[in-house]
């Protein structure tokens, strides 16, 4: 195949993607991106959010990074399904009886804006020291 041939194909694709997004999102706001206008039922977010973080390349490296690793990244994953297990039946359902869209908005209501900043400290500093650990960079 061509280069012009490939570009054209892709252009076309995101032209589609375009459409219909244009179409879907008519009657839409801010609002409706982020919580759904709270029309799907916890159970479905929970299990839609769980599948969204699956993917093929779970299927297809994880098995070869387990075998490498001495099941050291089998761990990791027994504690991602137990994760996954009381965000399902715990997190979302306060959420969607609280109206709230993440664990920061739930520490603001219940403890304050401090709390709130805190919290969202905690997240970037740890985030940020866990990919420099991850990539043995200096920071």
């Amino acid at each position: 195949m061509s280069a012009t041939l490939i570009l054209i194909i892709i252009a076309i694709y995101f032209g589609i993607l375009m459409l219909i997004s244009h179409i879907v999102s008519k009657n839409s706001s801010e609002e409706s991106y982020y919580t759904g206008d709270r029309k799907s039922p916890w159970q479905i977010v929970a299990f839609g959010m769980i599948g969204a973080v699956l993917s093929g390349v779970t299927f297809v490296s994880i098995p070869g990074m387990v075998s490498n690793n001495y099941f050291y990244y089998l761990q990791f994953v027994f504690g991602n399904i137990v994760g996954y297990v009381f965000i399902t039946y715990v997190l979302v359902p306060i959420y969607y009886d609280l109206k709230l869209v993440s664990i920061y908005n739930y520490l603001e209501t219940r403890f304050g804006i401090k709390t709130y900043k805190t919290g969202s400290m905690f997240f970037l500093d740890f985030t940020i020291l866990w990919r420099c650990f991850k990539t043995a960079a200096r920071c």
